[in-house]
């Protein structure tokens, strides 16, 4: 790795691509960070050894820019980058909603911009980044993004226009497997189990059933009928989840999401 990376708005996401990268073997000295608070830069250094800097300073030193900030306050961050980057950076932005458009219209022209959808579980080696080209961006930058984001899980390259979709699905995606752990859970304990023991065999369930749906290679379908006998126990919870409307409320969420994604799209904050 001899190209510095800046992290720009280091967050928990930022962090987790900086611990990431550094297992998987970058120098801490080729990796650069901005914070808001001058605490959490000094925590930064102390933490990973990488150098804090400014924005500006991050726009002329570093050889790509990756942009973690909030979508509501990637207006402001542009407007302070924008003199300060040359048009041969490669800025990599990972806010939800925000095309690939709005970052050539404020930077240089010519400005290669790659989009990048993760989510959390970079925090343990196992997100999900779903990967689009700029109109200046090549080959090459989206082969040194996915080197980036692969330090943290998978990545996927997909068209823009399939962003929204994959912000619904993958990006806001952890959230919906936890709200149902979280109602799997009050479940259990009103059937009589404590939290803890209920807890324990919904998160070894599904860590089970997500290794099954990704080695077996096995339709989910197919892997949910091997568990369903003829007039057990896991029919009559299906037929209640169908009663209930528990697909169609999935579908409508995932819409919602994808709405909302292109409301941010729109400036509409």
């Amino acid at each position: 790795m001899s190209q510095k990376v800046a992290v720009l708005g280091t967050g928990k996401i930022g962090e987790a691509l900086l611990s990431g990268v550094i297992r998987a073997g970058w120098a801490p000295a080729d990796l650069l960070v901005t914070a808001r608070r001058p605490e959490r830069a000094e925590e930064l250094r102390s933490r990973y050894g990488v150098t804090p800097v400014t924005n500006p300073e991050a726009a002329k030193t570093a050889d790509t820019l990756i942009l973690t900030v909030k979508p509501q306050d990637m207006g402001t961050l542009l407007d302070e980058l924008a003199p300060h980057v040359p048009a041969d950076r490669l800025v990599i932005s990972g806010a939800a909603g925000i095309p690939t458009a709005f970052f050539e219209e404020r930077l240089a022209a010519g400005t290669p911009v790659v989009r990048v959808m993760t989510n959390t579980p970079a925090l343990v080696d196992e997100a999900m980044s779903v990967i689009s080209a700029g109109t200046h961006a090549t080959a090459a930058h989206l082969a040194h993004a996915e080197e980036i984001f692969g330090a943290v899980g998978k990545t996927l390259r997909v068209p823009e226009s399939q962003q929204d979709a994959c912000t619904a699905l993958s990006g806001s995606g952890p959230a919906y497997f936890f709200y149902l752990v979280e109602a799997m859970t009050d479940a259990g304990i009103l059937l009589g189990l404590p939290r803890d023991k209920a807890h324990e065999l919904i998160v070894q369930s599904a860590i089970g059933a997500a290794v099954m749906l990704r080695d077996s290679g096995e339709h989910p379908v197919k892997l949910r009928e091997n568990v369903t006998s003829p007039a057990g126990t896991t029919i009559n919870a299906i037929r209640e989840l169908e009663n209930h409307g528990v697909r169609a409320a999935l579908i409508a969420a995932l819409e919602a999401a994808r709405d909302r994604s292109r409301e941010l799209a729109s400036g509409n904050n």
